[in-house]
């Protein structure tokens, strides 16, 4: 008798099945609870730059380049013009105050001071011939009160004698009276010659007072047109390096035109430019380091330029201890500005990324090295090391500093060696 043989539900396929499904159906809980969906990137480790975060001291400076100048420069302009008929030292010669350097020819200025002394000669001409003729007036002057004296005195006696005769009436009042109009007549005339004397006296003075002063002020005037044919010969105001002398023999120099510059070699400063994002902080009296011949020479600010040309300005640093031996006018060099006090702080070192990021995140590395995860971060002061961290980072993090100009927006790097 044959038997009915129940089938399983369990069979081996259908177990099969349910298993796949129920791994699928994990795998898709999985994917949305537990997945990592950001975007990544695998990148080459070798080719990255990573740091470590740490503590330290910050110390607030800034790397700026500047060059070495004179501490004195003197602009040699020409005070006359002319053209150049000698050039007697040429430029790169060492000099010393006085020394020849250029001598020049001008006619004009030839022809106006002779007619300048010419007319100072004739004025002194004409000051000795007044007062030569005041000289001969004042002789004829005194005669003529002389010979009024004399006839004053005549006629006083003349006048004294009639007057005794006529009060003893031995002559007539007529001939008394015109006795005392004649010597009182003379006596008017010599109180009148008297007064046109002092007159003319003073008259004269005047005269040759303006005539004195008008020789001083030619004399002064030619005086002035010498010094200028002296201007003529171009000397060295000081002694020095004459760096430069622009100027050839034929040549024509207009007045206060630039002819060259000495430098003086008693001392150097370093002028340097500074970005203007600095401005507000750079002040007279900040200290600078210089490294040269492997010793550290320290500087001052001691001159700001305000001006602001193509976004940086300008700034003279000397030496506190006296100039190095051995620099040179026109050496360029590194010059280490500190800007503030040094203080503890976290720090990150200096890198490519900023440009990418701006500083608000970076590309933190975990510990087992195998991927790095974006991470926003808060980034304080900067010097040519490293930033100030104020926020999102603690010490012993490692940080890829490189450029990040390859990643793209992928959240997390995955490293590979």
């Amino acid at each position: 008798m044959d038997r009915k043989i129940e089938k399983k539900y369990w069979s081996s396929k259908r177990i099969a099945l349910f298993l796949g499904a129920v791994a699928l159906m994990a795998l898709v809980i999985y994917n949305l609870l537990f997945a990592d969906h950001r975007s990544k990137l695998k990148v080459d480790s070798s080719r990255l730059t990573i740091s470590e975060v740490k503590n330290g001291s910050f110390d607030e400076f800034i790397i700026i380049q500047g060059v070495v100048q004179p501490l004195k420069t003197i602009q040699l302009d020409a005070i006359v013009g002319g053209y150049v008929t000698q050039k007697l030292v040429e430029g790169g010669s060492m000099v010393e105050q006085g020394d020849i350097i250029l001598r020049l020819e001008n006619q004009q200025l030839k022809l106006s001071f002779l007619q300048s002394e010419t007319e100072a000669s004739r004025l002194v001409n004409d000051l000795q011939n007044t007062r030569q003729r005041l000289k001969v007036e004042k002789f004829t002057l005194d005669k003529t009160l002389n010979d009024l004296d004399y006839r004053i005195a005549e006629f006083k006696d003349v006048y004294n004698r009639n007057k005794v005769l006529f009060e003893q009436k031995a002559i007539s009042a007529q001939e008394f009276t015109k006795c005392k109009i004649d010597y009182e007549k003379l006596v008017q005339e010599r109180t009148i010659e008297i007064q046109s004397q002092k007159y003319q006296q003073e008259n004269s003075q005047i005269q040759i007072r303006q005539l004195e002063g008008t020789l001083e002020r030619t004399q002064k005037n030619v005086d002035l047109w010498r010094q200028t044919l002296e201007n003529l010969v171009v000397k060295a105001p000081v002694a020095g390096l004459l760096s430069s002398v622009d100027v050839e023999i034929g040549s024509n120099i207009n007045q206060g035109q630039n002819i060259g510059q000495i430098d003086d070699m008693n001392g150097f400063k370093i002028r340097a430019d500074i970005d203007e994002h600095y401005i507000s902080r750079i002040f007279s009296g900040l200290e600078a380091k210089f490294d040269f011949s492997d010793q550290v020479f320290s500087m001052q600010i001691v001159k700001v330029y305000p001006e602001v040309i193509n976004g940086r300005f300008s700034v003279d640093l000397v030496f506190k201890q006296g100039t190095p031996k051995g620099i040179r006018r026109g050496q360029s060099t590194p010059i280490r500005l500190e800007l503030g006090q040094p203080g503890k702080a976290l720090l990150l070192p200096v890198g490519g990324f900023f440009s990418d990021t701006g500083g608000n995140w970076v590309y933190v590395v975990d510990k087992d090295g195998q991927r790095a995860e974006k991470r926003n971060i808060t980034l304080g002061r900067k010097n040519p090391q490293y930033y100030e961290v104020l926020e999102g980072l603690e010490p012993a993090d490692r940080v890829i500093t490189s450029s990040y100009a390859n990643f793209g927006d992928k959240e997390v790097l995955e490293l590979k060696r």
